[in-house]
């Protein structure tokens, strides 16, 4: 069974796409970062490998993906608020990314997307720790019946 999870994606610029996360907050392993690549801390279990295009090519017969122009995966991060949701978002932007999807309030779920700047589509989501609503309660309702 899994303990830990990796995602790598591969950079065209290491230094810019360290400045862009570091400007939303990531911090990153000194341990595992060279020239060539580093690691990007999301949590004690979970962490993003970004890795210089070259670099990532010794690790695939396959040819790489434009991110600008495809997508192969989104990259979804919860964050504590919808608050939170909203200035991640700002800050990526402010940072050199761009927009990707609307806003989407589903009252017990919020999330908004961005590109990083070689393209990879970033989701930030907040969920309300109580869950969906009950079956039948308008959406946003979260309060339990009878409270």
């Amino acid at each position: 069974m899994a303990k830990q999870i990796y995602v790598n994606l591969p950079v065209k610029d290491l230094k810019r796409s360290v400045d862009f996360f570091t400007a939303l907050g990531f911090s990153f392993n000194p341990d595992y970062t060279d020239e060539n690549a580093t690691c990007m801390i999301i949590n004690e279990n979970a962490f993003v490998m970004l890795l210089v295009e070259g670099f990532f090519k010794t690790f695939t017969t396959k040819d790489l993906t434009d991110a600008t122009g495809s997508t192969e995966a989104i990259m979804a991060f919860s964050v504590d608020s919808k608050e939170a949701v909203d200035e991640t978002v700002r800050k990526a932007i402010a940072a050199g990314g761009t927009p990707s999807q609307e806003v989407q309030d589903y009252g017990f779920m919020y999330n908004h997307s961005f590109q990083d700047p070689d393209g990879h589509l970033w989701e930030v989501m907040w969920m309300d720790p109580a869950g969906p609503p009950a079956e039948g309660a308008p959406a946003g309702d979260t309060e339990t019946p009878g409270t």
